[in-house]
């Protein structure tokens, strides 16, 4: 009885979430089909059933795998781009006081342009292969992993930076044993922010312009009125979604124990 209390106090409140979590997609699911058809037109809602069926043609077939690694490649592509540029360019730039004090309005102003707007402007740059939506992707994961990566170097503990210099601390020092580490959680919000972003610029490439890609399979059954393709599309992209947060999340468990213990707590 007492082993059976222990699993229930640690696992039971998991259970439970995940119990109603499945159950919640059940009722929306059954809700769907039984509703489709009678209270909605399937011409714009289609059924659970039927999106079902579209992906298992499109696994027969190898449609849904072909495109799928096309789109997979130009969101980790563009992610890895985008949040290595970001994560480096934040660190040093936060790191020099008067350089984020010059620098920050035109940041923030780039920032603040819709990145659909740049497809046309990176079509013409880089054609309509796979480097312009690898690229749209970066540019979209630059600026949120360089403001997270910013802010958590400009939320440092002063008191820490100057302990370390007083016990003769070079800025190296400071920066590997202090700043870096302080600063992860900062990079780690940046990166899980950044995640969407990135499959969202990479689709967006794929809408504008692609004749592969999960964005190009939208495109295509739009152009044919197969709502169950769309949606069918849709769920693949977050599935992608999801598998790339449990993959970030498992590498912010490694570097978790760089930060400072205050921090983990």
């Amino acid at each position: 009885m007492a082993l059976r209390r222990t699993w229930r106090e640690k696992h039971g409140q998991t259970a439970t979430v995940w119990g109603v979590r499945l159950l919640l997609i059940v009722v929306v699911l059954t809700a769907w089909e039984l509703m489709g058809g009678t209270l909605f037109d399937i011409t714009f809602t289609s059924k659970p059933s039927a999106i079902g069926g579209r992906l298992a043609e499109w696994w027969a077939d190898g449609t849904l795998w072909t495109h799928s690694w096309v789109t997979i490649q130009e969101i980790v592509y563009g992610f890895l781009l985008g949040a290595l540029v970001g994560a480096i360019a934040g660190f040093v730039l936060a790191s020099l006081q008067l350089a984020y004090r010059v620098l920050d309005p035109f940041i923030m102003a780039l920032y603040a342009i819709p990145k659909v707007a740049l497809a046309p402007l990176f079509i013409v740059w880089f054609g309509i292969g796979m480097h312009m939506k690898v690229l749209l992707a970066a540019a979209t994961v630059f600026f949120l992993v360089f403001l997270n990566t910013a802010a958590g170097v400009r939320e440092v503990d002063r008191g820490l930076v100057d302990a370390v210099r007083l016990m003769g601390g070079t800025r190296r020092d400071i920066a590997r044993k202090v700043v870096l580490p302080a600063s992860m959680t900062g990079v780690l919000t940046g990166l899980k922010v950044a995640i969407p972003y990135a499959l969202i610029g990479a689709v967006i490439g794929e809408l504008v312009a692609s004749n592969q890609g999960l964005g190009y399979l939208i495109n295509d059954a739009a152009s044919k009125f197969d709502t169950a393709g769309v949606f069918a599309t849709l769920v693949v992209l977050s599935v992608v979604a999801a598998l790339l947060n449990v993959c970030v999340g498992l590498i912010g468990r490694r570097v978790n124990r760089w930060k400072p213990v205050e921090a983990q707590g």
